[in-house]
């Protein structure tokens, strides 16, 4: 990982090594989705990250001031969920304080971390996650629920691939289309969240990596 460090910048892909993970939602907000997963993240007391495309929050203000009225952390996930491995500086940066900015004037917060779509990076980007003060946040395993492969299996491929420390990649929106459908995953989450605590798994949240380089 250090040789990748060393051209993308750093950034955090699993939490300390104990029984906790880290739940995190890409994509949104979802006028949808994401108000049934702030429900069952509220009835379980369990918190959780959500990396919001700009755009999306421009649309859907009142769904993202819920996110962060609830406490949970928000994250960057650029404004209109470009690809940014053949992006070049001055477009990244654009995408970049464009949600940046969003967030800070409809949710009222000041995001702290970003997460790149799709994972794809690229050697500009260091610079600019520096100037804003950014943790970058990969994650440790995803379980493809964008396919829409239906709620239990979803649930079944979390289950599958849980290990202390996890950073979980699940989608509570559709980073090309806002009206996009996450219901499965919304549906799938309480299957989630009681298997983790089932095999003694507690949930953590990402706020506390922040600043985490290692």
């Amino acid at each position: 990982m250090m040789g990748f460090d060393l051209i993308f910048g750093p950034s955090v892909e699993r939490g300390p090594r104990n029984r906790r993970i880290y739940l995190t939602f890409d994509d949104g907000p979802n006028e949808r989705a994401t108000p049934a997963i702030l429900e069952t993240l509220a009835a379980a007391r369990v918190p959780a990250a959500f990396f919001m495309v700009g755009d999306h929050v421009r649309r859907f203000p009142r769904t993202a001031r819920d996110v962060a009225g609830a406490g949970h952390l928000v994250g960057n996930h650029t404004y209109n969920h470009v690809k940014l491995h053949f992006a070049g500086p001055k477009k990244i940066r654009t995408q970049l304080r464009k949600t940046h900015d969003a967030i800070e004037s409809v949710m009222g917060v000041t995001p702290r971390s970003f997460r790149a779509p799709h994972g794809f990076r690229s050697p500009f980007l260091i610079s600019i996650i520096v100037d804003m003060s950014y943790t970058v946040f990969g994650w440790t395993f995803g379980v493809f629920d964008t396919a829409k492969p239906g709620v239990e299996q979803i649930r079944r491929r979390v289950r599958k691939r849980l290990r202390p420390g996890a950073i979980v990649l699940l989608h509570d929106g559709d980073g090309y289309d806002p009206e996009g459908d996450r219901m499965q995953t919304a549906k799938a989450l309480p299957g989630i969240i009681e298997d983790a605590q089932a095999d003694g798994y507690g949930f953590g949240s990402l706020s506390e990596l922040l600043g985490n380089h290692s």
